[in-house]
């Protein structure tokens, strides 16, 4: 079976974001941005296209070169922010190309395997069987050809430092040809295609006036931009800058923001288009230092809450330091269909519930699988479980981590991650049927967010067997007693008392005299005629 990865405390996170509606805006204040957005895209896409020439050949020289290539057409500081956002996009590219490599590889071997099988052969734990008819097999078998050319295609351009990379998305881009399916006419998907290659953002400086030259923002919230050299004539103030009428004034850390911008210190910002609502947004995001988490034995001390992740929601259960379950299990629901944003908003409002949950039971830390499903949602793993396969790929894992970091971090509480093999089964084999009353039905999800909060707290998912009904010492006597590993008394005996209810009351001297009487009047009424027996025998 194999051991398992010890359980740890995640990272904080390492960067804030906020974000404000740009209200008020005049007819030029927009005529200026889409002209910055437009002009600055462009060059954008330029150096993209530079840079994926270069391939792994890129060094400090070719990104000096680029970044004076691009100055000219705009200035030294956006010409940075470009650079920069082209080599993040680039590795974005060429780490999702390495994703892909290990995709075709997971797939290949569960082919060869399977391939490998008899037909109808059956499979072992945690490795599928053979295919059920030879023409299943054969058209796998052309399967397998087709993929081990992708593979060779796909190692060459891994090689050679190719990327396939897309400034707005592949996704936008496809739809293009589906207009219909998307909902769109064709203006429309040509304003949000321009408006997703605008590029309106600018990295900060420590050190330069409220942070940033070249996108600034006031105390106050006035926001002013540094326009490029060809656009220097729409300037409404000196120095090439233009104002917009609007302010900002961010309701979410306003505080720290306002803290950093005071200080000089480095805030970056974004100014982007919903074209879906027609509003403009600015965007603010700086670095935070490095908060060190606490030890793993200070997060257990108070127990911890563990959490099963699931499709449609998290199953929760508040576990003692020992290990116990306590109170009732909870079911935070969210819904993963629609767009994007719903998505997210969902899984948000998840894990905020679920946060302000296990704030109120007094832990110090939440138990979470560390899911990762990347060489799981290949076809050939699964075969014909189309269904499935859908709910692996619809788990938002990374972005699940991310956010539950982030926002435990703000109520004081850290993230225990543990390895997720064996919790449901674990857990619905020896937790689901002691833990469910005539009253209250476990689910499988329920009893394996026990097992995993057991995990994070360092103790064993699968409870002790008792041992023969016969061979206990105290004849039919329940043996396995609930105690700690280091305990001695732990393989002892229980003591056949009877548990009182949780609402008993103590009982007093006058009760107990009560009920002595009460037994003795019962016992005479059973055997009026009986008389009292003499220690002497009767004499004739």
């Amino acid at each position: 079976m194999g051991s398992f990865s010890a359980p740890f405390v995640a990272a904080g996170p390492s960067g804030v974001a906020v974000r404000d509606r740009l209200k008020g805006l005049t007819e030029q204040d927009e005529r200026v941005l889409r002209l910055v957005g437009a002009h600055l895209g462009s060059l954008c896409a330029r150096d993209l296209k530079a840079r994926c020439a270069d391939g792994v050949e890129h060094g400090p020289d070719g990104w000096a070169a680029r970044k004076r290539n691009l100055t000219a057409g705009s200035s030294a500081r956006w010409a940075g922010s470009i650079t920069k956002a082209t080599n993040d996009q680039w590795a974005l590219a060429r780490r999702g190309h390495l994703a892909h490599l290990r995709s075709l590889e997971a797939g290949m071997r569960t082919l060869e395997h399977r391939l490998s099988l008899p037909i109808g052969a059956k499979g072992g734990e945690g490795a599928p069987g053979g295919y059920r008819t030879r023409r299943e097999w054969f058209a796998k078998s052309r399967r397998l050809a087709l993929m081990r050319e992708r593979l060779v295609a796909a190692r060459a351009d891994w090689d050679a430092g190719v990327v396939r990379v897309v400034r707005g998305g592949r996704r936008l881009l496809t739809s293009r040809h589906h207009l219909d399916k998307a909902g769109l006419t064709e203006a429309e998907w040509r304003q949000r295609w321009q408006a997703s290659r605008w590029f309106l953002q600018a990295d900060g400086e420590s050190g330069k006036r409220y942070g940033n030259e070249t996108i600034r923002v006031t105390p106050a919230g006035e926001v002013s931009i540094r326009l490029p050299g060809p656009l220097a004539h729409l300037a409404n103030a000196p120095h090439s800058r233009y104002v917009l009428t609007a302010r900002v004034a961010f309701q979410h850390r306003g505080a720290e923001w306002a803290d950093r911008v005071e200080g000089n210190r480095a805030v970056a910002y974004r100014i982007h288009l919903d074209i879906g609502r027609g509003r403009w947004y600015l965007t603010a995001s700086w670095r935070r230092a490095a908060v060190s988490g606490i030890p793993l034995e200070t997060a257990r001390a108070r127990g911890i809450v563990g959490v099963d992740t699931n499709a449609d929601h998290f199953a929760a259960w508040r576990l003692d330091r020992h290990g116990n379950p306590v109170g009732r299990p909870r079911r935070f629901d969210y819904d993963l269909s629609g767009p994007a944003p719903h998505r997210d908003a969902q899984v948000r409002h998840a894990i905020t519930r679920l946060l302000h949950w296990a704030a109120s039971c007094g832990v110090a830390a939440i138990g979470i699988e560390d899911l990762d499903f990347t060489a799981e949602r290949t076809r050939e793993k699964y075969g014909r479980r189309a269904r499935f396969r859908q709910l692996v790929s619809g788990m938002p894992t990374g972005k699940l981590k991310a956010r539950l970091a982030a926002m435990a971090a703000e109520v004081g509480l850290a993230i225990v991650a543990v390895d997720p093999a064996y919790t449901t089964k674990w857990g619905a084999q020896y937790w689901r049927e002691p833990m469910g009353t005539p009253h209250r039905k476990v689910s499988r999800h329920d009893a394996a967010s026990i097992a995993v909060g057991r995990r994070a707290l360092g103790h064993p998912v699968r409870r002790r067997t008792a041992p023969p009904r016969h061979h206990q010492s105290d004849d039919a006597g329940y043996r396995t007693v609930q105690a700690d590993r280091g305990d001695r008394r732990r393989e002892r005996s229980r003591h056949p008392v009877t548990e009182p209810a949780h609402d008993a009351c103590p009982r007093t001297r006058a009760m107990r005299k009560r009920e002595t009487s009460a037994s003795s009047t019962v016992r005479d009424a059973r055997s009026p005629g009986r008389r009292a027996r003499s220690p002497l025998p009767d004499t004739v």
